[in-house]
């Protein structure tokens, strides 16, 4: 990646941005979001049982949770590239705090042991419990949960009824020690031309995240680029190379070089994923 010229290697970053070491960060005085991933493996051929699921036991809870204000937004996603043995469904819930973190989680155990109760009641007995059901659609040695928390975030306009947005995720790596350097190049540089696509209403959303809950070595924090479609993200790049051209060539090299010192670049990873369930709560 080294011998990428100087602007197509920042294009590159940019578009793999995400920040700073979250141990090196001050705490903000107010923290963003948190946000829940349940990462899948299903079983081919078990997307029904999938969807079966998600309607009995995982909707009913987040829906009510969404109406009462706790529940921000939740989804369920597919990669667009598959791997073997890879995630299949990303299902994930955003909430304000801990306090809403516990109330969903809660609220799935609850729902959980009402489901088991009925089917233990039931005459005659059901072909297959919801927690069978659960161990014939999954690959539970693949199943891995997500806290991440947003550090920055940019909202547009709620998307139109219907829209299910297309979703990029960037991971990077940022080297120890550099996340406070490496968080101000990225607002400094990149938040302003995402703020204006969320302006002109080419990206619907976008956030600077990381775990919360340090689980992963691999990368530190992540870019997340919400989508209409993927027309409108066609129109991404550009923004960026625009707003690079526009500058000196010091100046371009003064921003690849701040990436590159700050980051590992062989270390940047992408997923792009559709979304099949998206849901916001309701608008006051």
């Amino acid at each position: 990646m080294r011998k990428l010229i100087l602007v197509s290697l920042t294009l590159l970053l940019v578009c793999s941005a995400a920040a700073t070491n979250l141990q090196a960060q001050q705490p903000s005085a107010t923290p963003g979001p948190l946000t829940f991933y349940y990462d899948y493996t299903v079983h081919a051929g078990k997307e029904d049982e999938l969807t079966t699921l998600i309607n009995t036991v995982g909707a009913p809870v987040r829906d009510k949770l969404l109406a009462d204000g706790v529940i921000m937004a939740w989804g369920m996603e597919t990669p667009i590239l598959r791997q073997p043995g890879g995630t299949t469904h990303l299902i994930w819930f955003t909430v304000a705090d801990y306090a809403g973190l516990e109330k969903v989680l809660n609220g799935m155990e609850a729902q959980l042991a009402k489901l088991a109760a009925a089917e233990a009641r039931a005459r005659p007995k059901p072909a297959m419990t919801t927690a069978e059901r659960g161990r014939a659609v999954f690959d539970g040695t693949k199943t891995r949960d997500w806290l991440t928390r947003d550090l920055v975030a940019g909202f547009g306009h709620p998307p139109a009824a219907g829209v299910l947005p297309v979703t990029r995720y960037n991971f990077v790596k940022v080297k120890p020690g550099k996340g406070p350097d490496y968080r101000r190049t990225w607002e400094k540089y990149n938040k302003p031309v995402f703020d204006k696509l969320v302006a002109d209403g080419v990206v619907l959303a976008y956030g600077l995240s990381a775990e919360d809950v340090k689980t992963d070595g691999d990368w530190t924090h992540f870019v997340w680029i919400a989508t209409a479609n993927m027309a409108a993200a066609d129109k991404i790049g550009p923004a960026f190379a625009a707003d690079r051209a526009r500058r000196s060539e010091k100046d371009r090299n003064e921003i690849t070089e701040a990436f590159l010192d700050a980051t590992e670049p062989d270390k940047a990873r992408s997923l792009i994923t559709r979304s099949r369930i998206f849901k916001l709560a309701p608008q006051k």
